[in-house]
Parts: structure tokens; sequence; C-alpha cells
């Protein structure tokens, strides 16, 4: 393995009192223990060989928490963390592997259509509604797109981002 990426779908949005310790496990082994087990799995052949590549695809939310996504912001900051001292272990970096976390904010994908729809049937609104005034809250008053994305993470995998570890790159047009 020479890049690895890692991304998880996000655990279920609710408020932490209905959150039993089964579903902080679930979110906690998903979002940041499994990546941590594959990176493990993998650096120090990448380290041996002179060059490796990894991301971690977590949330916008590690910087800005959403009240209703306690599992997420939980997890997914433990993984930031574990992350942000790892990256900076000279026997890594020195040889070339680098690690970093891509922080996505709101992106047209399905996730976030099936998040609006709810969101919509329990306001009265519709998804187009819903949408325009998520829009309106991001200050390039657009979604990001799945190339965008994809061009952010193939920079974080290619020789030209060599210098670059222990980043947290937030892709939120402008939300934070």
């Amino acid at each position: 393995v020479d890049i690895l990426v890692n991304n998880a779908g996000g655990p279920p949005p609710g408020d932490f009192r209905d959150w039993d310790r089964a579903a902080w496990i679930a979110a906690i082994e998903a979002n940041m223990l499994t990546p941590i087990e594959l990176m493990k799995a993998t650096i120090d052949a990448m380290a041996a060989r002179g060059f490796g590549r990894v991301v971690n695809i977590t949330s916008g939310a590690v910087k800005a928490p959403i009240d209703t996504l306690g599992l997420s912001n939980g997890a997914r900051s433990g993984l930031t963390g574990f992350v942000a001292g790892l990256a900076r272990q000279s026997r890594l970096a020195s040889h070339n592997v680098t690690i970093n976390n891509l922080l996505p904010g709101f992106f047209d994908t399905d996730r976030i259509r099936t998040t609006m729809a709810n969101a919509a049937a329990k306001s009265g609104k519709s998804i187009d509604e819903m949408l325009d005034g998520r829009r309106a809250t991001i200050p390039a008053r657009r979604l990001g797109t799945a190339e965008e994305f994809g061009a952010a993470c193939a920079f974080l995998c290619s020789a030209q981002g060599s210098y670059i570890t222990g980043q947290n790159w937030l892709l939120d047009g402008g939300g934070f």
C-alpha cells in the first residue's frame, strides 16, 4: 500500500441522552479505531519504501462541532488528535510518509440529500427549500462537488503534497 484513504460513514445524529454505550463504541470503532488500525498496518512499510500517503476523511464538525452530531464530533476529533501526533514522528515524515485529514463541510452527496430530505419532512418544506437555506449559510453560496473533493485528496496523495503532514484541511466554502 502506497496510499491509504480512510473514509467511514458518519454515525447517526441525535441527542447524546439517547445514545447508549453500544452507540458510542460503534462510532469510535468506525470513525477512530478502524482508521488507526489501517494506518498501523501500512505506515511502517510505507516508511521502509520511502513513500506513503494517508488521508483520513473526517468532517468539518471537527473544527465546528454540530450539536446533533455528538457521536461523530467525538470519534472524529479523537482521530484528528491522534493523527496530529503520529504524522509528526520523524521516522515517518523524514521517510516521505505524510498523514493528513480532509474535513468536508457541505458537499453535494447522497448523505446530505438524505439528511435534507429528513429535515424537509419534519419541517414541511421541500428538499430544494432546505438546500437553498443551507447554501445561504455558506459564503461560496453552493455545496462542494465530488470533483473538488477528489482533487484536494489527490493533491495530498501526490508527490507535490510531500511537505504537508499532520494537517486538517477544511473544505467548506468559507463556512468556518
